[in-house]
């Protein structure tokens, strides 16, 4: 997941300089100033996060990995205030992915008890913060009480005109694509839609983050390098960026790291940097 010519070993790609450099601003007085520097227009507008982790860091303290998960929690709080803080228009973050259904039933109980409690304790939160909230991944089949909180809690959020903060629960990539296919080929089906008029604009009409930007950056935690079946059509041309960090360490600063790395990066799209290319015969 890192830039081809990033070693797994340096995920980050920092230059000695510029690790001295976060050095000296991590003695900021506020953590804005970590970023204070970055013109607005190298700031990143979405961020999407694979928050991976938890179980590790509460296995590496002798503790159950339901311990690791509520420590995320905290790292939610601290960098949606993080996001906020910087300016970033929209967060996604991978609460629950449709493969974790897998895990140990004990395991399942606890995340969805967990959701549910987030979404009441962080409703009147939200709400004055002037956060909207969504909700991307399949309902089924998550359970009636976890249901009725999500739609309370994007309910009281849609008055909400500041940054989006957008929740994958029982979300894939793949099957995000399926319901695509379905979603069209119905309306193909009905008539109400043309086969010469599906394109990329079609289909991001009926993908669930319909209406979001997508994603400028994205950030993985642990240091895995895979997408896990994230965002596949969406993080087309997002900048990568994995981290070490597990994901109940990550904080302000370390987002700050993030979308500081990310402003030193050249989004081309792929075109080319003509400025840097003058002449160059294949530019």
């Amino acid at each position: 997941m890192s830039e081809g010519s990033q070693s797994q070993g340096d995920v980050h790609g920092q230059s000695g300089q510029e690790k001295a450099s976060l050095s000296t601003r991590a003695n900021a007085t506020s953590t804005s100033d970590l970023i204070a520097d970055i013109p607005r227009a190298r700031i990143p507008k979405h961020i999407a996060i694979i928050m991976d982790g938890n179980g590790r860091w509460a296995q590496a303290r002798g503790m159950q990995r339901i311990e690791g998960h509520r420590r995320g929690v905290e790292s939610v709080r601290e960098v949606l205030e993080g996001c906020r803080e910087f300016g970033i228009e929209c967060l996604t973050l991978y609460c629950f992915s449709s493969e974790n259904w897998r895990r140990p039933a004990d395991e399942l109980e606890f995340l969805m008890e967990l959701l549910k409690a987030y979404l009441i304790s962080e409703r009147p939160k939200i709400i004055k913060q002037n956060v909207r909230l969504k909700v991307i991944g399949r309902r089924d089949p998550l359970p009636p009480d976890v249901l009725e909180e999500i739609d309370r809690t994007v309910e009281a959020c849609s008055v909400c005109t500041g940054m989006t903060l957008c929740l994958a629960i029982n979300y894939g990539g793949r099957a995000e694509l399926v319901d695509v296919i379905r979603g069209i080929g119905q309306e193909l089906l009905k008539g109400s839609l043309s086969l010469k008029d599906v394109d990329e604009n079609e289909v991001e009409k009926h993908l669930y983050t319909s209406g979001l930007p997508d994603p400028d950056l994205l950030i993985r935690t642990s240091g895995e390098m895979r997408l896990s079946n994230y965002l596949l059509w969406q993080v087309s041309y997002s900048e990568l960026y994995v981290t070490e960090t597990l994901w109940p360490e990550f904080d302000r600063r370390a987002l700050a790291e993030a979308i500081r790395n990310y402003s030193q990066r050249e989004r081309r799209f792929g075109g080319v940097d003509t400025s840097n290319h003058a002449n160059d015969p294949l530019s």
